[in-house]
């Protein structure tokens, strides 16, 4: 059977716009509280500022003063000033509770959404950019939820009611006022041009790449240091450092010199001058009684606050818009379908038939494999940096599904497979290996939860990790990352102790021994061989003991197999797996079995 997809990494962006929506709908009624509670929080916080303006009208107003409606100004100011706290305070509480529960609904949806994509999907991404969209994009949906919406309902309702009190009071006066929002405003597209949003999103990929660069050299400066590769690991940082620093002030550079204008146009200095120049035009013209100027006065630095409010608003909603657009991102990554009616394969036969494979780009990195993995036997994989040989493996459990021909175990499609079941029957060891935050007897027995203690000790015997176990500080219970930081060696036991407990019948190892002694490794080939001798082992070899135990060799070049066969035969032909080996026999002696291979 053969099976054609193109889902095996896909992304985009549909369906990510109703799964937010979806996400916020729960809290509709909530926000709507928020909305309603900020609208009279604003307008009973002008209530003191029309007090004080109205105050002073009936204070300077010819005649003799009314004691009444002075203390109903009074009184009414100070209810407004009540009121405003109490609202506010209720939008601004309510607003983060429903941030609090949204933050938590995203860190879930993504902590699922991560759980079903493919393995192999997080191959090609870097763990701090990850990192940042689980971390710091989610956080930063805060503003958008807590703050934004009273931010924007007080942006907008305040000028209006303001607007609405000032037009009784002197309609000419009112446009002068309105001035300095004017100019404002009409710098606000200069901040949204095409060229200012790609230099925003720049400065973000930017920040990914320094977080990752972060990341990556403090998890990995101890292996660096020891290889004597701490310049170039320094380098690879400073790069992403420089590229920072190059889009912040590409950044800075467009948008300086627009937000100074704004800030000059909207500050109290400013909207005083407009105010008091408009101001005495009309009242030395006889147009307007002076007492009328104190209401603009105080309102017209009521119009401005909000609209500076909304700019720097602004640069929080965007900033929140393209995290929910990474967020999206990554919620979108579309699963491994899985089947229906799964079947149950019959013995561990593997067989790949006219496999290819490419990722996202197009580049196709595995073309037209066919491979036959026989029950009890070893089969090696050699060949060149950017042969395939990784991605090979990684189609095995499932990592990716190729994206043309197809991959059997037992005569049953691995897609026709439910996950479990193909989990309980294939397990895998990479050279890279990543331990739990746990106890090494909870990593050991990550696949098999219920095993015995007796269980995780003989797994760890038979992986050589016993004997360090037993010399850790807690033994089987220290805590790997908190008690204790094991070396590469002694984690690739750990997760070689791993897959012996799982006992599954097909083993995929990248260089799973890459970094033991030649006595260790010995030992752990031997263990990995089942009871019954029919496990199938699947292995990338750089290490000429590894493959002279092989049973086949499969040579791979620019994604196709190159040659295929028995060391010894392989070697008789002088191609590209003697070629290989002659590169690697100064450093060992093994040869293939029963072979001389000069």
């Amino acid at each position: 059977m053969t099976i054609t997809t193109d889902t095996h990494t896909g992304t985009g962006r549909a369906g990510a716009g109703p799964r937010m929506r979806r996400l916020l709908r729960p809290h509709a009624l909530n926000f709507a509280a928020v909305v309603a509670f900020q609208v009279v929080g604003a307008v009973a916080g002008l209530a003191p500022l029309l007090a004080v303006a109205e105050l002073g009208r009936t204070l300077l107003a010819p005649g003799p003063i009314d004691s009444g409606r002075v203390w109903f100004v009074v009184l009414a100011g100070a209810a407004g000033l009540l009121a405003r706290l109490v609202f506010t305070g209720a939008s601004s509480g309510i607003g983060h509770l429903v941030d609090g529960e949204v933050q938590l609904a995203l860190r879930r949806r993504l902590a699922a959404g991560l759980g079903r994509v493919p393995i192999g999907w997080f191959s090609r991404r870097r763990t701090g950019e990850l990192a940042k969209v689980v971390g710091e994009d989610v956080s930063a949906v805060h503003p958008f939820i807590a703050h934004a919406p009273g931010e924007l309902v007080a942006a907008f309702v305040v000028p209006l009611v303001s607007l609405v009190y000032l037009f009784t009071v002197d309609w000419r006066l009112t446009l002068i006022t309105l001035i300095p929002v004017a100019l404002a405003v009409a710098l606000v597209p200069l901040m949204m041009t095409p060229a200012k949003l790609r230099e925003q999103t720049e400065f973000d990929a930017a920040m990914g790449r320094i977080s990752s660069s972060v990341v990556e050299f403090v998890q990995g400066i101890a292996v660096v240091k020891a290889f004597g590769g701490a310049g170039r690991a320094h380098r690879r940082f400073r790069t992403a450092t420089d590229d920072f620093v190059a889009s912040f002030y590409r950044m800075v550079r467009g948008l300086s010199a627009i937000a100074a204008a704004m800030q000059v146009v909207l500050s109290p200095p400013f909207v005083l001058l407009v105010v008091l120049a408009g101001g005495a035009l009309l009242i030395t013209s006889g147009g307007l009684p002076p007492a009328d100027l104190l209401p603009f006065l105080l309102l017209g630095l009521g119009l401005t606050a909000p609209v500076a409010a909304l700019g720097h608003g602004f640069d929080d909603l965007q900033t929140a818009r393209r995290a929910i657009g990474r967020i999206k991102d990554v919620l979108a990554v579309r699963p491994l379908p899985e089947p229906d009616r799964p079947r149950t394969p019959r013995g561990h036969r593997v067989e790949l038939r006219d496999v290819r494979f490419a990722y996202d780009d197009g580049h196709e990195v595995l073309r037209g494999i066919d491979l036959v993995l026989e029950p009890g036997t070893v089969t090696a994989i050699v060949g060149p940096s950017g042969s395939g040989k990784s991605t090979l493996v990684q189609l095995l459990p499932r990592f990716f599904d190729p994206s043309h021909g197809s991959i059997t175990l037992g005569g049953v499609d691995l897609r026709e497979l439910d996950a479990e079941e193909l989990y309980r029957r294939v397990s895998f060891v990479f050279q890279d290996v990543r331990l739990l935050r746990a106890s090494v007897a909870d990593n050991i027995a990550l696949a098999v939860p219920r095993a015995g203690h007796d269980d995780v000790v003989r797994a760890a015997k038979l992986a050589n990790i016993h004997e360090r176990v037993l010399e850790l500080p807690h033994g089987y219970d220290t805590v790997i990352g908190q008690d204790v930081h094991l070396s590469g060696g002694e984690a690739q036991r750990v997760a070689l102790a791993r897959a012996l407990l799982a006992d599954a019948p097909v083993l995929v190892l990248d260089e799973a021994t890459s970094f033991a002694d030649p006595q260790t490794e010995q030992a752990v080939r031997r263990a990995l061989a089942s009871p019954a001798g029919d496990r199938t082992i699947l292995v990338i070899a750089h290490r000429l003991e590894t493959v002279a135990d092989a049973d086949t060799v499969l040579v791979l070049a620019d994604g196709t197999v190159a040659e295929r066969g028995r060391p010894a035969d392989l070697l008789a032909q002088d191609g590209r797996f003697a070629a290989f080996w002659r590169s690697h026999q100064s450093t060992v002696h093994d040869v293939p079995r029963g072979e001389d291979p000069r």
